[in-house]
């Protein structure tokens, strides 16, 4: 048997709503990490394919930020698809990462390194670790 949404429409409209697209909690934990070593950048940068989440221009790259849900991170305990509408959101989280993929490709032919950050990497305990591996690639 299905397993139906205990929430009404209206009020699963209005937790959807509040879902960010920008600014978001990892996005601002990045930043905030990458602001303490130093590093300056640009955010959302509307010129570039996918608005990066962080565009640093001085080493001609861009950090992505992933929701693990959102962007369908395999094998991450943050990511299973939903009991309910799930063909549905399984096809959204696809076209995601899709979207991701072909962003990616075009960001790489102008020239830029794409850095991918998922949600999960920026758990307390693996910041350090993270932070680290950005930094090496950028220098």
């Amino acid at each position: 048997m299905l397993k139906m949404d205990k929430l009404t429409k209206e009020k699963r409209s209005w937790n959807m709503s509040r879902i960010r697209a920008k600014n978001t909690k990892p996005e601002i934990i990045l930043r905030s990490m990458l602001h303490r070593k130093g590093y300056r950048f640009r955010i959302n940068h509307k010129g570039l394919p996918g608005k990066p989440d962080v565009v640093l221009p001085k080493y001609r790259s861009v950090i992505f930020v992933h929701g693990c849900f959102w962007h369908g991170h395999e094998g991450c305990k943050d990511y299973s698809p939903p009991k309910t509408r799930t063909e549905w959101w399984i096809n959204k989280i696809k076209g995601n990462i899709k979207k991701d993929k072909e962003n990616t490709k075009q960001i790489k032919k102008q020239g830029w390194q794409v850095i991918i950050v998922w949600e999960c990497e920026l758990a307390t305990k693996n910041r350090e670790k993270l932070i680290k591996t950005i930094t090496n690639r950028l220098n």
